[in-house]
């Protein structure tokens, strides 16, 4: 059984979508993307954590960040990742609040150098979502109620099979969302197979 099939019937089915937009979000486009490879199968969610500065909520820096409008000048830590240019295609807000900055018909700049499913280059055939939240530290239910609306959604468009942390992805390069994050329900949320997850965090 896919993690389609599991999902059920989701509320809206293909009314929700505007291509590879979905509809419920804020869009605010990025320039940060590009096309997929030919043949590429959208099958892995892939979750992050960040915030900017790190840990302060409820500014629109991850916003300027992806669109490349972030001052660079505003905060020092912006000097460390001064030129950055990187996107995703969802961002999910403390609140619940989900933005939108890149077609998931398209290629964001959120994994890096990364492997999964036996597969590198997980920006390939991946759906990057960034969660409001600092690695290590818990997210918010209004979080969890967003992952739960969006990804059955996504699951319902595309052939989604698998679900990872970029500390999954890239291991030793990269540790969000971190064990703050709460994966056993996120899995009770959804009511995905558990080999739609990583070996073991689900367990317990």
């Amino acid at each position: 059984m896919t993690t389609a099939e599991s999902a059920g019937t989701v509320p809206g089915g293909e009314a929700a979508w505007d291509g590879g937009w979905w509809r419920p979000a804020h869009r605010l486009p990025s320039p940060n993307f590009g096309p997929r490879p030919a043949g590429a199968q959208i099958d892995l969610v892939v979750l992050h954590s960040i915030s900017l500065p790190p840990g302060r909520y409820g500014g629109d820096e991850v916003q300027a960040l992806f669109t490349n409008r972030l001052d660079w000048d505003a905060h020092p830590y912006f000097q460390q990742i001064r030129g950055l240019e990187v996107s995703a295609h969802f961002y999910v807000r403390r609140d619940g609040a989900i933005w939108q900055f890149v077609s998931a018909d398209d290629r964001a700049w959120h994994a890096g150098a990364s492997s999964w499913r036996g597969r590198s280059n997980c920006n390939d055939d991946s759906v990057g979502i960034e969660l409001e939240g600092l690695e290590g530290d818990a997210f918010e239910p209004a979080q969890y109620a967003a992952l739960a609306r969006l990804m059955p959604a996504l699951a319902q468009r595309y052939p989604i099979a698998h679900v990872a942390g970029h500390e999954h992805i890239a291991p030793g390069r990269k540790q969000d969302p971190g064990p703050g994050f709460d994966w056993r329900r996120l899995r009770r949320q959804l009511g995905w197979p558990l080999d739609a997850f990583p070996p073991g965090v689900c367990a317990g």
